[in-house]
């Protein structure tokens, strides 16, 4: 498993025989400046999305027309972008599981809001979601943009992820010591991956203090378009 940072909440996962782009936010996003994007989408199978703003569903579209890889998600959601010209994937709800080659893919809660700009309507696109991702032997959480919430207790539970890609970057979503938190009281994670910080001055800019918070883990603070093999 390849996991590589797009910036921001965006990432691109190498896993079994899939390449899955999540959130993927290339135009526009200040991280992905200079980088090689063409690189970040070669090969794509799909497209995942967790939520309708704009630093995750702006460039699905045209990513999506571009690459031929279906976009799926929360089912309001991925009508939306289905309508707008995305190629169909599977517009599915939390609890909901789907297979994409030899990955399964399950549609998990977020805490969080979501909408999205339609002509001059700010729309309501369903619920806020992560994802849990499993193969290569692997189970990966990935959290999309969400505070602290009580689903964790059962996530960690129930699908036990080893490795945990989490939101972290404070006033949007929770900060460093939220994940910290989280990670202590709800999971096992062999290996933790924050994302969405360092994008805006608002956002908190090193994971530092997480490293700190949780010695038994692997903290591993990514750099854009620079893979982290499992």
């Amino acid at each position: 498993m390849n996991i590589i940072w797009l910036g921001h909440g965006s990432f691109r996962i190498e896993i079994g025989d899939q390449v899955l782009l999540i959130d993927p936010w290339l135009n526009g996003n200040p991280m992905m400046e200079g980088q090689d994007k063409e690189a970040a989408l070669d090969g794509a199978t799909h497209i995942l999305v967790t939520h309708g703003h704009f630093d995750h569903t702006a460039d699905i579209v045209e990513l999506s027309q571009k690459t031929g890889a279906p976009v799926s998600g929360m089912v309001e959601l991925a009508q939306a972008l289905h309508a707008m010209g995305a190629t169909e994937g599977h517009a599915f709800n939390k609890g909901g599981t789907i297979t994409l080659g030899n990955v399964a893919v399950t549609l998990v809660p977020a805490s969080h809001s979501s909408s999205m700009q339609i002509g001059d309507e700010k729309r309501y696109m369903g619920m806020e979601t992560g994802f849990i991702l499993r193969g290569d032997g692997k189970t990966l959480y990935f959290s999309g943009d969400t505070s602290i919430m009580a689903d964790m207790d059962w996530i960690g539970d129930y699908y036990k992820p080893d490795i945990g890609i989490l939101s972290a970057g404070g006033y949007y979503t929770m900060d460093m010591a939220g994940v910290a938190y989280a990670a202590k009281r709800f999971f096992a994670f062999k290996t933790l991956i924050p994302c969405h910080y360092r994008t805006f001055p608002a956002l908190e800019q090193s994971a530092e203090g997480l490293i700190r918070a949780l010695p038994d883990v692997d903290v591993i603070e990514p750099q854009v378009m620079q893979a982290i093999t499992m």
